[in-house]
C-alpha cells in the first residue's frame, strides 16, 4: 500500500536529489534536500484538507489529481508562478522575466519579495474564508466544542464570514499594509495593492468554491432521484445518467483543489527564498515536497484515516486559519518558516491525539455496554 501510493513520490525524489547533483553539487544537494522537508512540513494540514475533499471522488479523479494535478502543482506553482509574479510586478515580458531568474538572482528575488504583499494578500482571504466557512457550519462531530458550538450558531447569519473577510482586509490595508515589507529592510504603503489582491483572492474562493459545491450539490441530488427511480427504470426506460454530472462535479472540486493548493504553496514558495534565489534548485526541493503531499492526501484517503481519526479535518482547518493570519502579518513582519510549520504540525497533531482519546473512550464505553448485557443475560438465566 505504501509502496503504492508514495512509489512515484519516490521516484522523483530519486531524480530530483541526482538532477540537484548535477546542477549545483552536494550544495545543491543539501538545499533541494531542505526546501523538500520545508515544503511537506508547511503542507501537511493541505494534504488533510484535500483528502476531506478528494475522498468524493473516484478513483480515476484521484488519478487524475496525482498526475495533472501534480504538473500543475510542481510546474505551475513552483516554477511558472514566481517567475510570472516578477514579470507581472516588473511589467516585465516572461522571457525576460525567466532571464532575470537565470542569471541575476539577487534582483529576482528582490522583485518576488516586493510582490509579496500582493500575493500574501491574496492567499490570506483564500484560506481565511475555507477557515471561516469551516467554524461556521454547524456540525455533528466537534472538536473544541466551547468555541465550535456558539459560532456554529453565529454562522446561521447569512454572509457572515464574508463580512469578517472582509473586514480583516481592511484592517490589514490600513495597519499592516501601510508599512509593508520590502527587499533591503524598507517599508513602503502597499494598502491598495493588498486590498485588489484580497478581494481577488475572495471572488477567487466564492467562485471556484460556489461552484464545486453547486455541482456537488446537483450530483447528491441526482444520486437520490436515481434511487428513488431504480425500481421503476425499467419500465420507463433509462433514468437520467448520473455520469456527466458526476464528472462536471468531479472536475469543479478537482479546481478548487487546485486553487487551494496554490494558496498553500505561497508560503512555501516565499519562504524558499529565505533558503535559495536559485529558481532551478527550488523548483526541485519544493517540486519533491509537493508529491509527497499529493501521495500523502491519497493515502489518507484510501486507509479512511480521516473517519478514524475524526477531529484530523479540525485541527487542518485550525491550522489554516493560522496560516492565513500568518500570512496577513508578514506584510509588514518577517515571520521564519519554522515558526508557520510548526503551528501547523501542532495543531494536526493535538487534533490527532483528541482524535485518539476519542477512540479509546468510544470503545472503553462500548466495552462495559457488552460487559453489562452479558451480566444481565447471565442474571436472568439466558
Amino acid at each position: 500500500m505504501v509502496l503504492k501510493t508514495f512509489g512515484w513520490s519516490f521516484a522523483v525524489t530519486a531524480l530530483g536529489l541526482v538532477a540537484a547533483v548535477l546542477y549545483g553539487g552536494w550544495e545543491g544537494f543539501g538545499v533541494v534536500a531542505i526546501l523538500s522537508i520545508l515544503e511537506i512540513s508547511l503542507s501537511f494540514d493541505n494534504a488533510v484538507v484535500n483528502a476531506g475533499i478528494l475522498k468524493k471522488m473516484n478513483a480515476f479523479w484521484q488519478k487524475i489529481f496525482l498526475t495533472i494535478g501534480v504538473l500543475i502543482a510542481v510546474f505551475g506553482m513552483r516554477l511558472v508562478f514566481p517567475v510570472v509574479i516578477v514579470a507581472i510586478s516588473a511589467k516585465m515580458g516572461p522571457i525576460e522575466a525567466v532571464d532575470l531568474a537565470l542569471n541575476n538572482k539577487d534582483h529576482y528575488q528582490e522583485l518576488v519579495t516586493d510582490a509579496h504583499p500582493a500575493i500574501a494578500a491574496f492567499g490570506g482571504m483564500f484560506l481565511l474564508m475555507i477557515f471561516l466557512d469551516f467554524i461556521f457550519e454547524d456540525r455533528d462531530i466537534q472538536w473544541l466544542r466551547w468555541i465550535e458550538r456558539p459560532l456554529a450558531k453565529l454562522g446561521k447569519v447569512d454572509m457572515l464570514s464574508v463580512c469578517i473577510a472582509l473586514v480583516v482586509l481592511l484592517i490589514t490595508a490600513f495597519t499592516f499594509a501601510t508599512h509593508a515589507h520590502q527587499h533591503g529592510g524598507a517599508h513602503v504603503d502597499k494598502a491598495q495593492t493588498v486590498l485588489i489582491s484580497g478581494i481577488a483572492g475572495l471572488i477567487t474562493y466564492m467562485v471556484v468554491g460556489g461552484l464545486s459545491g453547486y455541482f456537488e450539490d446537483k450530483l447528491e441530488e441526482d444520486e437520490e432521484r436515481e434511487h428513488e427511480e431504480e425500481e421503476r427504470a425499467e419500465r420507463e426506460g433509462k433514468p437520467k445518467s448520473a455520469v456527466a454530472m458526476a464528472g462536471k462535479a468531479a472536475f469543479f472540486m478537482f479546481l478548487y483543489l487546485e486553487v487551494l493548493d496554490a494558496s498553500f504553496s505561497f508560503d512555501g514558495v516565499i519562504g524558499a527564498f529565505a533558503i535559495t534565489n536559485d529558481i532551478v534548485l527550488m523548483a526541485l526541493g519544493l517540486g519533491i515536497g509537493a508529491m509527497y503531499v499529493r501521495s500523502l492526501t491519497v493515502y489518507l484517503v484510501r486507509q479512511g484515516t480521516l473517519d478514524d481519526y475524526v477531529y484530523l479535518e479540525h485541527g487542518a482547518h485550525y491550522a489554516i486559519g493560522a496560516l492565513a493570519v500568518i500570512l496577513m502579518v508578514t506584510i509588514q513582519y518577517e515571520i521564519h518558516e519554522i515558526i508557520t510549520g510548526l503551528v501547523g504540525v501542532l495543531l494536526i497533531g493535538w487534533s490527532f491525539l483528541s482524535s485518539v482519546r476519542r477512540n479509546r473512550a468510544l470503545a472503553a464505553a462500548e466495552g462495559k455496554a457488552q460487559g453489562s448485557d452479558e451480566k444481565t443475560e447471565v442474571s436472568s438465566g439466558v
